[in-house]
C-alpha cells in the first residue's frame, strides 16, 4: 500500500460555508450572526464566568480565609554542600556568601540546609539552621553560629 493509494472516505471532508455571499446563499447579509450587539461585532469574546448581567458567583460569596503572605518574611536559603568552595577554618556569613555570589538581591534572613556533605571545618553564621546541617557542620569540625536579628 502507498499514500497514493489512500483515498477520503465518502463524507468524511465537508467543504467550508463561505457566508456573506449574497442572499441566495443563505448566509448573506448578518452572516448567521444577527443584528447588532456585541456578539455580531469581530473579535467578541465572553468572559468564563459572565452570566448574563447578574451578580457573578464570586461576587455574590462571602469572603473567606487569610493569607500570612503579605507579613512573611523572606527566607534566604542555602544548602550544607555550597559552602565546600570555602578554604578550611573560614568564617562565613551572609557578606562572605555574597562576595562568591551564592546569595543574590536582598537578603532579609539566611537559613542553611543539610542538603550534601561537609567536608571543611567552617564557622557558619546564618539566622537559622536545619538541624541535620547544624549536625554536618560540627562533625566536619566547625561551628553553626545563629545570628541575631
Amino acid at each position: 500500500m502507498n499514500l497514493t493509494d489512500v483515498k477520503k472516505s465518502a463524507g468524511a471532508h465537508r467543504s467550508r460555508r463561505r457566508v456573506g455571499r449574497g442572499m441566495g446563499s443563505g448566509k448573506g447579509k448578518t452572516c448567521g450572526r444577527g443584528h447588532k450587539g456585541s456578539k455580531s461585532r469581530a473579535g467578541y469574546s465572553r468572559k468564563m464566568t459572565y452570566e448574563g448581567g447578574q451578580m457573578p458567583l464570586f461576587r455574590r460569596l462571602p469572603k473567606r480565609g487569610f493569607s500570612n503572605a503579605r507579613w512573611a518574611v523572606p527566607v534566604t536559603v542555602i544548602n550544607v554542600e555550597a559552602l565546600n568552595r570555602f578554604s578550611k577554618g573560614t568564617e562565613v556569613g551572609p557578606n562572605e556568601l555574597r562576595g562568591v555570589g551564592l546569595i543574590k538581591g536582598q537578603l532579609y534572613r539566611l537559613k542553611v540546609l543539610g542538603r550534601g556533605e561537609l567536608e571543611k571545618a567552617l564557622t557558619v553564621r546564618a539566622h537559622a539552621f536545619s538541624a541535620g546541617a547544624a549536625r554536618k557542620i560540627e562533625k566536619a569540625g566547625g561551628k553553626a553560629e545563629v545570628i541575631e536579628a
